[in-house]
């Protein structure tokens, strides 16, 4: 793991792959391309800091989430190691708070991961944010729930949670465009020269300069200082919201999650979820590690 400044300027690269649209956002300074894998427990562990620092300083930037196929084409023997690949994903689980139930891998393995890398691009054919929030679902099913994210029916299901346009997705999944756009993800991995997952590389639209890349897991700090380097300017934080509206925004929320955006303790974060428990706006998600809770509303 490194964190280093990369030679690739933002104006060379920005227009690699074609494919994608920016309706989603207003322009905004600072683009973030976040490399992940969908399988990688790593880039899950990931998630709080990527939500912190949206809920801080996302009138700042926007977030590109690239599927680099790293695991698909590193080691393609390690889906014939189950019993590695669960040790490596409760090792993180251990280590990091964000449940990675390696059963998985022993119960219901998953030997073609590429399908799940298509579906997320055929569900960013339907907008940006609706493959951001598709991908997080796919993190759910897989990570907590143990669920082969690339049986179809689960694919479905994950793309109803997404309130994704189920005809479309299904058209989608396997076409020409799907396929196109992760073949272009792919190149900007390699392009960018991007070894290791997660990696994130913020750029600044505005001014020429270099992008910098960190690869690997840092403490929040870090992508704050270097998210200030960018904007050559000490950006304000935006106000957190009330406990209650976060976990109504998210859906499903992890302790770790919790208390990495509040700046608390993952007792404390525990204590407070627990009132909002007793208030039956939430319910526990029984997880192998840590503790998943999901938003169920008055």
């Amino acid at each position: 793991m490194s964190w280093n400044q990369t030679g690739l300027a933002s104006s060379s690269k920005s227009n690699t792959s074609a494919e994608y649209s920016f309706n989603d956002y207003v322009q905004k300074p600072i683009e973030i391309y976040v490399f992940i894998d969908p399988l990688c427990p790593e880039c899950w562990s990931l998630e709080p800091y990527l939500r912190k620092l949206s809920i801080e300083y996302g009138n700042y930037f926007t977030i590109r989430p690239i599927i680099s196929g790293h695991l698909n084409t590193l080691n393609k023997d390690i889906f014939d190691k189950p019993k590695k690949l669960k040790d490596i994903w409760e090792k993180t689980a251990s280590r990091t708070g964000m449940s990675c139930d390696g059963d998985l891998w022993i119960e219901n393995p998953i030997s073609h991961p590429w399908i799940a890398s298509l579906a997320i691009k055929a569900a960013e054919l339907q907008g940006k944010k609706a493959g951001k929030v598709f991908l997080r679902k796919l993190q759910e099913n897989l990570f907590l729930m143990k669920q082969n994210i690339t049986d179809e029916d689960v694919l479905i299901r994950c793309a109803r949670e997404a309130n994704l346009d189920i005809r479309e997705f299904t058209d989608d999944l396997y076409s020409p465009s799907a396929k196109k756009a992760f073949q272009c993800d792919v190149k900007l991995t390699h392009e960018m020269e991007v070894d290791y997952i997660p990696t994130i590389v913020f750029f600044n639209q505005e001014i020429e300069q270099h992008g910098i890349k960190i690869s690997g897991l840092y403490p929040y700090e870090i992508y704050v200082r270097v998210l200030q380097q960018m904007l050559q300017k000490d950006p304000t934080p935006e106000e957190k919201p009330p406990l209650e509206e976060f976990i109504a925004r998210y859906g499903v929320v992890g302790n770790k999650e919790i208390a990495v955006v509040y700046d608390w303790t993952t007792a404390k974060a525990e204590k407070e979820m627990k009132k909002l428990q007793l208030k039956q706006t939430v319910e526990k998600i029984p997880v192998k590690y840590g503790v998943f809770w999901k938003y169920i509303g008055r």
